[in-house]
């Protein structure tokens, strides 16, 4: 059963706006506070500004190979949706809680922590780390801290559990996801005179028109045996700014562009396929009407596959603890890729669903946060044992 204290919990990490524009230091201040009041240390991982960080905390002996509980304290804005209460302040509305992260994911956060006082009881054999981290929801930004400090500090760890929603359905693939940036400058001048300037924005819309003949190529040949819903790679235009006036042609335009790559090495053979047509054909055109032209991109971020590695040790603890025999994949990324990449066993399971998640009234049920309590708590007596 949940006790209150999950709850409790999750109330007061939904308090915290820890919206990814904004500091997450408050949040991480009062979990470090819970820590320490059991006598748990924390290491507090800044960012670079001093405004954020990531907390990685031990329970139990840190000289052995153990398992860690991974989850992020950012969560994703609220602008535009019209919520019919407070998001950062949870609400329940008969099994379900609501507030912004409620699902997404400071459900799982709350459990992890609820769980402390029952891996404290009796000596852990072996160790459970808590790592949350910051910035995961514009690019995974955070979490390479956590990993380079327990590179320095850890032995390899047996198993890492993401607790993304899931439906506490055991999930062991999403495809990459890399966030890139594309600026083209031009010149700019009178649009009664063309000739005198170069239009950026056309030479954007033929970059642009490559990566939608990428995004048609990868669509029209479908991976065999594909776990993914969209058995390909695929790629998008999302946001395109550039132009001031409409009688004049714009010296510059940007556009943010997205890969979602089924396996490593994917992403960078696209970026060069791009980057040759771009050197090769567009930058040419562009420097015959003014030499100072250019097109430069840039990788905004790029977090890696999450690939499935069927009967690993952490698929079947996840199976084992959440009492399910299938394994699925999500169409959503995470740290996942990032963990597995390091070499460690890794698996996303957590409370909430992803279709609960980034709404307007986010919410989770209360019933998930008493399924991922018992799958902790069946960790702890797996460590325990261990």
């Amino acid at each position: 059963m949940a006790h209150s204290s999950e709850i409790e919990l999750l109330s007061r990490l939904v308090g915290f706006n820890t919206v990814s524009s904004r500091s997450n230091l408050e949040a991480i201040d009062f979990i470090k506070a819970y820590l320490a009041g059991f006598g748990v240390e924390s290491v507090i991982l800044p960012d670079a500004t001093g405004t954020k960080a990531n907390l990685f905390a031990t329970i139990g002996p840190a000289d052995r190979p153990g398992y860690v509980l991974s989850g992020h304290t950012d969560v994703v804005p609220v602008d535009g949706q019209e919520w019919s209460r407070d998001p950062f302040t949870m609400w329940r509305d008969g099994d379900r809680l609501h507030g912004r992260g409620t699902s997404d994911m400071k459900g799982f956060v709350a459990c992890a922590l609820a769980g402390v006082p029952a891996m404290l009881k009796e000596p852990l054999a072996a160790p459970i780390h808590l790592a949350l981290s910051y910035d995961e929801e514009v690019g995974c930004l955070g979490v390479h801290g956590i990993i380079e400090h327990m590179a320095k500090t850890l032995p390899p760890q047996r198993a890492v559990f993401v607790g993304e929603p899931t439906g506490m359905g055991v999930v062991g693939g999403h495809k990459g996801s890399a966030g890139l940036l594309t600026t083209v400058t031009g010149k700019a001048c009178h649009s009664s005179r063309p000739d005198l300037g170069v239009n950026a924005i056309f030479h954007a819309m033929d970059l642009m028109g490559e990566l939608r003949s990428y995004a048609n190529e990868l669509r029209a040949a479908p991976e065999a045996g594909s776990p993914f819903e969209l058995p390909y790679t695929t790629v998008s235009v999302g946001v395109v700014q550039g132009g001031t006036a409409r009688n004049a042609i714009p010296g510059d335009c940007a556009f943010q562009w997205d890969i979602r790559a089924t396996g490593g090495g994917v992403v960078e053979t696209l970026l060069e396929r791009f980057r040759s047509f771009s050197d090769g054909k567009v930058v040419p055109a562009m420097k015959e009407g003014f030499a100072g032209s250019g097109v430069v991109t840039n990788i905004a971020y790029d977090v890696p596959p999450f690939v499935p590695d069927a009967g690993s040790h952490a698929e079947t603890l996840a199976k084992r603890f959440a009492g399910r025999n299938e394994v699925t994949t999500v169409n959503y990324g995470s740290e996942a890729g990032i963990f597995q990449s390091a070499g460690m066993s890794t698996i996303v399971c957590g409370p909430g669903r992803d279709s609960e998640a980034h709404i307007t009234d986010e919410w989770i049920t209360v019933e998930q946060l008493e399924r991922c309590v018992g799958f902790i708590d069946r960790l702890i007596d797996h460590a325990r044992h261990a």
